[in-house]
């Protein structure tokens, strides 16, 4: 399926390309939350409708701890705070679509590894429902899979981006697949698993993942993820995108869209994390400008304004 041969780069070369071009990064804010004591909020999604208001997923945790919760913040004048009535789901790392009348919410469940002690496994699970008062569970996929995604395609088809990460086999340290379904019933463990990689995306000493798929005029899909390496001071994670052509299996090139020093300076979860901007929603705006939410360090949230990675492609 997937002819196209996009040029592979690492993430230097990435860096090289991007911090010489001309680019606006405006607005860079944090966002300030309240009710949920001293505990950190971060990989938030960006702001989706839902019951007639805005609300932003975030990952809540202790800065000494992995076991998070997700909470659904609506805002009051500048803060950010738990919505009244809203689930609480025992996830990381949380995202939103909507696909037909339902809207999908999703994240990554923690569970203990089954063969080494004291580590932790991972899968993505997924909600549907009208909206949050009436989210169900509905699907759990693989064992040692994030960044599960999916985006409604504009034929009626649902695309699925998988990000496969086992070592030695298929995924390597994580790397990208899509295929497409026509129902709910077609999305299987066995889909996922079998589902073909995108090519020269990663170079095998790096990773990433889809965090967003937006569905261009046009007929592609503009994905929003993340790159990330080990460095010198640790992780390095960076935003990126590219889009994909459902129907050819052609993409465009990895572009980085922002670094850490775009964003406010702030405190990390640990040393080798000052270095991560981990993508969690694009909101694109008519006068061609676009904010990108973000987790920093693994320890607050933020978002920055750009111009909007995708319109080239729309035109």
């Amino acid at each position: 399926m997937f002819q196209h041969r996009p040029s592979l780069k690492s993430v230097e070369e990435l860096l090289q390309e991007f911090m010489s071009k001309d680019f606006n990064i405006m607005n860079a804010a944090k966002l300030s939350f309240t009710g949920i004591g001293d505990k950190d909020v971060y990989n938030i999604s960006a702001p989706f409708e839902d019951a007639g208001e805005f609300v932003i997923a975030g990952r809540v945790e202790s800065r000494d701890s992995e076991h998070s919760e997700v909470y659904f913040f609506v805002e009051k004048e500048g803060q950010w705070l738990p919505r009244e009535d809203a689930p609480v789901l025992r996830l990381q790392d949380p995202f939103h679509t909507r696909i037909g009348q339902e809207l999908i919410v999703g994240g990554v469940q923690t569970f203990p590894h089954p063969k080494k002690a004291n580590r932790l496994m991972w899968r993505t699970v997924f909600y549907k429902g009208t909206e949050l008062a009436n989210l169900n569970l509905f699907f759990v996929g693989p064992d040692g899979m994030k960044d599960l995604r999916l985006v409604e395609l504009h034929d009626g088809e649902i695309g699925v981006f998988t990000r496969p990460q086992w070592k030695g086999k298929k995924g390597g340290r994580g790397k990208i697949g899509f295929f497409q379904v026509s129902s709910w019933e077609e999305l299987t463990m066995s889909t996922i698993v079998e589902a073909p990689l995108l090519d020269q995306l990663f170079y095998d000493s790096e990773w990433g993942g889809a965090n967003e798929a937006h569905r261009l005029r046009g007929g592609k899909i503009g994905v929003l993820g993340h790159i990330a390496r080990y460095d010198k001071r640790g992780r390095s994670y960076y935003p990126m995108v590219f889009t994909l052509d459902p129907k050819t299996g052609e993409r465009t090139d990895v572009e980085l869209i922002a670094v850490r020093a775009h964003f406010v300076p702030g405190p990390s979860k640990r040393p080798d994390l000052e270095d991560v901007v981990f993508s969690g929603g694009l909101l694109r705006h008519e006068d061609g400008t676009a904010t990108l939410y973000a987790g920093t360090g693994d320890a607050e949230a933020q978002r920055i304004t750009i111009d909007d990675p995708f319109i080239k492609y729309e035109t």
